[in-house]
């Protein structure tokens, strides 16, 4: 580097050691001089705006997004009174969905529970966009895509409880819309589980519906 007229900064120069645990803790202890300049050894690095560790598990990256993405939406909360739903959506993408999303192609094949706490934080920025408690399990925007099937003619099936299933153009992408795929599941149920007006009975029932259904009982 002294010949190109160059100087190795010490202060930003790091050399990062990958591989397992076990190969890790087989590692013998070294140093890396260049230009006699000693480099120092980490456990992890920044190389751009991502965390890289020493085993590639990605926990530091996670952290820093989930901890950087919650104090963006603890501001935006405290503002959301004073915001309306389109700002508020602005503000949560700049600041949140983008620093999610950069560089998430690094994040595949991540345990679970991992993505589980990415999943949490886009929770949380959907329930401050529409304003819902996280008790609310179904936002108004969802209820108002279902409709009671009215049919043209007094049928059988008019006291059966069932939801209107709305025609859709692509089977691959239309068929998995919430406003098809829940109808058609709904419709689905048997009859007296669909009669039942309490949600903890409801819940019940489902279980041991779905129950039966896994283990063909």
């Amino acid at each position: 580097m002294s010949n190109n007229f160059l100087k190795l900064n010490r202060n930003k120069s790091e050399v990062l050691l990958i591989g397992s645990k076990y190969s890790l803790s087989k590692a013998p202890p070294f140093t890396i001089s260049i230009d006699d300049c000693p480099v120092h050894i980490s456990s992890q690095v920044k190389s751009p705006g991502v965390i890289f560790d020493s085993t590639l598990s990605f926990i530091p990256q996670i952290n820093d997004i989930s901890r950087t993405a919650f104090f963006h939406l603890c501001n935006i909360a405290r503002l959301r009174p004073s915001l309306s739903q389109h700002s508020t959506q602005i503000l949560v993408h700049a600041l949140d969905t983008s620093h999610i999303d950069y560089c998430n192609a690094i994040l595949c094949g991540l345990p679970n529970k991992l993505l589980h706490r990415l999943q949490i934080i886009q929770n949380s920025a959907a329930r401050i966009i529409t304003h819902t408690k996280s008790s609310d399990h179904a936002p108004p925007y969802l209820s108002e895509l279902l409709h009671p099937y009215t049919p043209s003619r007094s049928l059988r099936s008019s006291s059966a409880i069932l939801l209107s299933v709305p025609s859709f153009r692509l089977s691959t992408m239309g068929a998995r819309a919430f406003s098809c795929s829940a109808p058609r599941l709904w419709n689905s149920l048997p009859l007296h589980i669909r009669q039942l007006d309490s949600i903890t009975h409801f819940k019940s029932q489902i279980k041991t519906h779905l129950f039966k259904l896994a283990y063909t009982l």
